[in-house]
């Protein structure tokens, strides 16, 4: 049995009945509040008593909505830092080439100039690789005699002499570096005339000036360049600069110790000048005689037969 008993008779008003009141009631509440603005008051202080309430209810979805964010936010911060310092290293990259494209172009602009105040045929020639021997001071360059680079020509770049071509190939050459080991040249002291040997030393960007006595007109700072007299090397290219001088009275001659004027070791880019004393000796080595000649030992060490 129910613990409540119901009530016999049902008493009170109908459901009807109290439904009609009520709307009844909620009609004249609206009437009044907008003819005579009466439940403006009532209407604010129950606005501010919920507002708590309605903020107590909001805290849940906000805190929710900010740990995603936060989370969201830190990964797209992420990938926009790694795609940042992708770009900065590929244009890292692309500087780096302007770089050495406009290093290249300032050599070449530079040995173009050069080129204009030599006088003569040259021929422009390309590094390739520098020899792996680490004693020696030779570098292969791109051209050979098919264009014209023979051996016994000189190699200079803008701002003076290289070396010399000691090796010549159809389509490679190789040239001998001023800095090489004993490597021999001519030169004569640009303030005073003084002539000498210069010697490459087998150590880079440093050559040695030896047999030049003690009282001999020389200064740190002297520029050295060719004298001509080899025949190699055209007269007036610079060759290299006096950097230090050791004289001492119990020798004969000073020790002298010269700065290359070219790159030596550094350029990309060089010039191959046309020698007419080295090509004639090729030349010689190289001569077919014509087919109109007497064909009686016509090759150097072959004897006529009977």
């Amino acid at each position: 049995m129910d613990s409540q008993s119901q009530p016999f008779f049902v008493r009170g008003p109908s459901a009807g009945a109290r439904l009609l009141f009520f709307v009844i009631i909620a009609l004249t509440l609206m009437v009044v509040d907008a003819r005579f603005d009466y439940l403006k008051r009532i209407r604010a202080t129950l606005t501010t008593a919920v507002y708590p309430l309605q903020r107590l209810a909001q805290i849940p979805g906000q805190t929710l909505d900010r740990v995603n964010g936060f989370f969201v936010t830190q990964q797209k911060l992420q990938q926009d830092n790694l795609a940042i310092r992708q770009q900065l290293l590929e244009q890292s990259q692309q500087l780096q080439r302007l770089k050495a494209v406009e290093a290249e172009a300032a050599t070449l602009r530079r040995i173009l100039g050069a080129k204009e105040q030599v006088t003569g045929t040259s021929v422009l020639v390309e590094l390739l690789h520098v020899d792996r021997n680490p004693f020696l001071r030779k570098i292969v360059v791109n051209k050979g005699v098919q264009d014209g680079v023979l051996a016994g020509q000189a190699v200079i770049d803008a701002d003076g002499v290289v070396g010399q071509v000691t090796l010549s190939s159809p389509f490679s050459s190789e040239v001998t570096l001023i800095t090489e080991k004993g490597q021999p040249m001519p030169v004569m002291v640009q303030r005073t005339g003084l002539r000498a040997v210069l010697f490459g030393s087998g150590r880079p960007n440093e050559l040695e000036l030896p047999f030049v006595p003690v009282n001999a007109d020389i200064e740190n700072g002297d520029v050295l360049v060719t004298s001509g007299i080899d025949g190699v090397y055209p007269v007036g290219l610079p060759v290299a600069t006096v950097s230090n001088i050791e004289r001492n009275a119990a020798y004969v001659f000073a020790k002298i110790i010269c700065l290359p004027a070219a790159g030596v070791d550094r350029n990309k880019f060089y010039l191959v000048l046309y020698t007419p004393k080295a090509a004639d000796t090729v030349t010689s080595k190289t001569s077919i005689p014509a087919s109109g000649e007497n064909n009686e030992a016509t090759q150097v060490g072959v004897s006529k037969k009977p």
